[in-house]
């Protein structure tokens, strides 16, 4: 099966992940994950890519960020990728046992105006709505916490948009039935996450049609 097309365009803003293989732990303990945001922080150092919002869960990782340049996107998540895996790898001396992540991280683009803040909801919660935590604010492998704590050595970037009133609750609080259906399609499927004009607009202008199409094989006609 042919890869999905993806974009990564100077300045747009993409919710990007990926997770254990065969849903395996990434991260088995305190010191893994203190190593991870070392590899972000070296990262950021590297590329030209602005981090807004992230959460580290033990079998998998959700990032939304910027390219602040064509391509960029691609370079980091390569090195991130890489780096963490020999890393992983050499302190568990499993080199040559498999893989760490399940394959390629997954992205797709999201609508800054309108639907930013959702994103950066849904990343924020991610611990809550899988049981690690009551409160998003106390989950520590997160930008949330990071923000408000200092906790990490990972830098934020200034955000595109203001924060909104009251943004702590506002995490707490789930998204509607209608926003998470949604957000789960733009996951499973690469799809543009923003309003329907601006979705089938991007999905034409990046040649993304694919993420659009019915899943199956074609209907045979006899």
């Amino acid at each position: 099966m042919s890869r999905l097309p993806r974009a990564d365009e100077q300045g747009a803003i993409y919710h990007v992940m990926n997770r254990g293989n065969a849903c395996q732990p990434v991260f088995y303990k305190e010191a893994d994950y203190e190593a991870f945001e070392r590899v972000i922080d070296e990262g950021l150092q590297k590329f030209s890519v602005h981090l807004f919002a992230y959460q580290l869960l033990p079998d998998r990782w959700n990032f939304v960020l910027s390219p602040q340049e064509a391509g960029c996107m691609s370079e980091f998540m390569g090195w991130i990728t890489l780096t963490h895996t020999q890393r992983h790898h050499a302190h568990r001396k499993t080199t040559g046992y498999g893989h760490v992540y399940q394959g390629p991280y997954k992205s797709f683009p999201v609508e800054a105006e309108h639907y930013f803040h959702l994103i950066c909801r849904y990343v924020e919660r991610e611990s809550v709505n899988a049981g690690f935590a009551e409160r998003a604010e106390d989950y520590r492998w997160s930008s949330l916490h990071n923000w408000l704590q200092g906790s990490s050595p990972v830098k934020l970037a200034k955000w595109p948009l203001k924060r909104l009133q009251g943004w702590v609750e506002k995490v707490n609080q789930s998204l509607t039935q209608e926003e998470s259906v949604r957000l789960q399609n733009s996951i499973s499927r690469n799809l543009p996450y923003g309003t329907n004009e601006w979705t089938i607009a991007t999905v034409e202008r990046l040649g993304m049609e694919s993420s659009v199409r019915p899943r199956g094989r074609p209907r045979k006609f006899t």
